[in-house]
Formats: C-alpha cells, structure tokens, sequence
C-alpha cells in the first residue's frame, strides 16, 4: 500500500467524534490515505459507516481497532478517582457514568472486516494476535500496528505487522503504546525514526507533523509516509465537536498528557478539567472512560471546552481550517518545495 501512496500523507484514526466517513472519502480522493477509527463504535454503527465510506469513495482505505485491555482494573485502584469526578460533575450538574470494563466489542468488529475487508487494518494499544493477523491477510488486508517504543516495534515485526506506526510523544489523543505503564520511556517521532531506521517493514511516522515541511523531515528520517491527526482536526468534514474547534483556533494554551479524561495517557489542550484532576487520575482504563463519557457528552452539547477533552498534538496551533481535499494539496505542494 504505502509503496503505491502519493502524496505519502496517511490521515490518522480520530477515534471519538472527529472521524468521519466524509473525512477520510475526501482525503482518499485527493490522493492520500485514510484511517476510519472504528473506537467506541458499536459494529452496526461500523457496518454503516463503511457503507457511507464506500458510497463516496472508490479508493482504498483502513480502518482503526483498538486492541481490550488484558484485564479489569482493581477497582481500589480507581475508587477514589471515580468519587473525586463525582462530586466535580455534581457540582456543576454534569452526569457521569459507572466504571465498568469492556472490549470496545474488539471481536465482533474484527469479525465484520473479515467479512467485509479493508485494504489495510491498523491496531492501536496492543498487537493483535497470530489467528487474527492470519484472518486479515486472508482476507486480503494489510495489518499495520501503532508502536511507541522499539521493543514494541519488535513485537509487532515478529507478530507479522505489514507496517509500523511510530507515534512521537508529540502526538495528540491517546498514545498508542502496549501497555499504559507509568515508567515507560517516552520518545519523540524523529527519536523513533531514527532507532528503527533498520526495521524490515516501512515506518509511518505519526506525532507533531502538521506541514509539508514536517513530512519531508519524517520522510529523511527514514519513514515511508507521514500520519497526520490534528492537521485535520478543523476540516468541515470532520466531526470535530465545536468547543473543541474553538480551542484549537485560539491556539495559545500548552498540551499536556494526562489519564484524566479516560484512565489512559493522551495527549490533550489543558483545560479547568485536566487541570483540576490530572494530579489525582489513575490508569484504569476503559474504567475512567466510561464515567466521564456523559460529562463529556453533556458538556459538549452545552458548548463548554472547559469539561471536554481537547486532544491535539503540541503543533495544534498550525492547524489549518481547510477542506480536507484542499489540506492535502496544500500538504503535498509543501512537501515538494521542502524536498
């Protein structure tokens, strides 16, 4: 597939609203690669939208799983977290929900790209196992993994990953790393290109790159494409929620990686929220994820940036609000300049 790319632009999976099938339809036609984020779908909704994605384009496309959590976390270990959201939610008549843990219904939405392949299948949070990469190449799809370490990117070699993702702790949204271990080293893209510049699969840089420019460094660096997400996080295609296009165009607040939102690390624009709860949040997820997803959702509704999270890469603020088709182009001519 990414021998066949050009431009090499690969939009990310935006798990959680922003990815749409209108999205990715218009970043294939111009020529790049699109990721469907199949995240917190249900496979009814993911069966739809694959329907809606194939109506508009004709041109390949992936699609993002995320791969469960081995285990439920010790709920001694979230107690007082889940109490501490609570009487802020209550405070301020928001809604949360109950910790509970499930597979993001991983096995039935592997199930239906079997029955209904992609031309590529990326894994986030994990490799997914031998009978399942076995089933995927079957069926004709490549199997590309999100590693954040060398050691994952050896794993995902010997499990039979098609291409690796190296996603930099510049990136925006949860890191795609194996395990959400408090003492795992972070390393930025460019350290990651460069330590897995002998790796015997093609690399696809992911973290911090929102211009020509910053492609043609990934690409120098060894990676065969460049992944962008936050790029096209203000495009009218995407599903990006308002309050969270409004943080991004103001564009003058840090990024921080936080478990606050959803009791994994991710990358987000700090807000009253992050800052009021990072100190006390745990790894638990999706445990966490499910107590604030009705804060989320509310305050979403009501407008207010200030209960949300605002994922976005530490570039967030060269976004540009831009069809995604013409994003592209703008991309590519970049590139080519910078070359």
């Amino acid at each position: 597939m990414l021998d066949r790319l050009q431009p090499p632009i690969v939009l990310a999976p935006l798990a959680g609203g922003p990815s749409t099938p209108a999205l990715v339809a218009a970043v294939c036609e111009a020529g790049a690669f699109g990721f469907l984020a199949s995240g917190y779908l249900r496979p009814a909704a993911l069966a739809e939208q694959l329907a809606e994605l194939r109506s508009l384009t004709r041109r390949p496309f992936g699609v993002n799983l995320f791969i469960p959590a081995p285990r439920p976390a010790d709920p001694a270990t979230y107690a007082p977290y889940v109490e501490e959201i609570g009487r802020w939610a209550g405070a301020r008549g928001l809604p949360v929900g109950e910790p509970w843990f499930d597979d993001d219904a991983y096995t039935e939405k592997l199930d239906l790209l079997i029955r209904d392949p992609a031309p590529v299948v990326s894994f986030t949070f994990g490799m997914p196992d031998a009978e399942a990469v076995g089933r995927l190449h079957d069926a004709g799809s490549e199997v590309w993994v999100t590693v954040t370490t060398p050691s994952e990117a050896a794993i995902a070699v010997a499990g039979g990953a098609d291409a690796l993702v190296l996603q930099g702790t510049e990136a925006g949204g949860h890191r795609g790393s194996f395990s959400d271990d408090d003492s795992r080293p972070g390393y930025s893209t460019l350290s990651l290109l460069q330590l897995l510049a002998g790796t015997p699969r093609p690399l696809v840089a992911a973290g911090g790159l929102m211009s020509g420019a910053g492609i043609a460094a990934a690409l120098a660096a060894g990676a065969r494409a460049a992944q962008l997400g936050t790029a096209f996080l203000l495009c009218p295609e995407a599903g990006t929620a308002a309050p969270h296009r409004a943080a991004l165009r103001r564009g003058d607040v840090p990024t921080k990686v936080t478990r606050a939102f959803t009791g994994r690390a991710a990358r987000g624009i700090v807000n009253e929220f992050m800052a009021e709860h990072d100190a006390a949040a745990v790894s638990a997820y999706p445990e966490i994820h499910h107590v604030t997803q009705p804060l989320r959702r509310q305050a979403r509704a009501d407008g207010d940036a200030a209960a949300i999270n605002l994922w976005a890469g530490e570039a967030y603020a060269l976004a540009r609000e831009l069809p995604a088709a013409e994003l592209v182009r703008v991309l590519a001519t970049e590139l080519a300049d910078a070359a």
